[in-house]
């Protein structure tokens, strides 16, 4: 069986920058579908989704950042 070849079209940092956009609309989302909520589980639980979801948008630009370089 063969492997399965794909070209990208996108380059890779642009699709990082792209999936930081998608996470950061997601927590955003989550944030305010959170606020909608009495306090309870449900409401921390979209909270803390959204969280990692901002955590997440951080380290694509992180990895994204001029000054990240390899270790000597």
């Amino acid at each position: 069986m063969q492997r399965r070849r794909f070209k990208n079209i996108v380059t890779f940092p642009s699709r990082l920058a792209d999936e930081a956009k998608r996470f950061r609309q997601q927590a955003d989302r989550l944030r305010s579908e959170a606020e909608k909520l009495p306090q309870g589980q449900e409401r921390e639980t979209l909270l803390r989704k959204a969280r990692q979801a901002e955590t997440a948008a951080r380290v694509d630009e992180w990895v994204l950042s001029p000054g990240l370089r390899a270790p000597e």
